[in-house]
């Protein structure tokens, strides 16, 4: 879901508070009955990773408001906050997240997530497959279907019912996703991949 040069704006207000209080009886603004911004579908589903370069805007406070790049380690460093998981998250997601514990700090922040440039996003299929290893991930989301077609389908005794899918976080640290290839063929719910995820196909 990431490809080499991209770029689109997370715009959207962290507080649902007005920056100014309106007159009583007073029409209101004209910006103010205007929806806020969506992203394009795109933006709502892409998942940063590693490398990804950002800007991170805070409303009027030019010492918080960074460019900077995700490290190897899929963290960013903020000031006041430290170094904040970016990796696996939304724009809108962290942009939440700082939000969330600017709070601290100081009153209704307004925050921005800008994706500037995003680096190739990279997933891994090995075992019982006939190209096993590492499958660049197109723009847009990839299933694990697809996955698997790329990594030239499943060999003869492959075990479809037991694949497994692995995700590394900081947070939860690894996950063991089941898979049912047959199931999955047979029109069950889509699996997607995030960047940097490993499935497993057993014998």
């Amino acid at each position: 879901m990431k490809h080499a040069t991209v770029m689109f704006h997370v715009v959207a207000l962290a507080t649902l508070c007005t920056l100014a209080p309106q007159r009583a009886g007073a029409q209101p603004l004209e910006e103010d009955t205007k929806p806020v911004p969506t992203a394009p579908a795109i933006a709502a589903s892409y998942r940063i990773g590693p490398g990804d370069k950002l800007r991170i805007e805070v409303y009027k406070d030019p010492q918080l408001s960074q460019s900077l790049q995700v490290r190897p380690d899929g963290k960013i460093t903020l000031p006041l906050l430290g170094d904040l998981e970016a990796t696996g998250q939304t724009p809108i997601g962290l942009r939440d997240s700082i939000a969330g514990k600017l709070k601290e700090f100081m009153t209704n922040p307004v925050v921005t997530v800008i994706v500037v440039e995003a680096s190739p996003a990279t997933a891994y299929v090995v075992g019982e497959v006939n190209r096993p290893g590492a499958i660049t991930m197109p723009t847009g989301p990839v299933t694990v279907l697809q996955a698997l077609a790329m990594a030239g389908g499943l060999k003869d005794f492959a075990d479809s019912k037991n694949i497994r899918i692995l995700r590394s976080s900081t947070v939860f640290g690894t996950q063991a996703i089941s898979f049912n290839y047959k199931d999955a063929i047979r029109g069950g719910t889509a699996l997607y991949l995030h960047p940097g995820d490993t499935v497993v196909v057993p014998d």
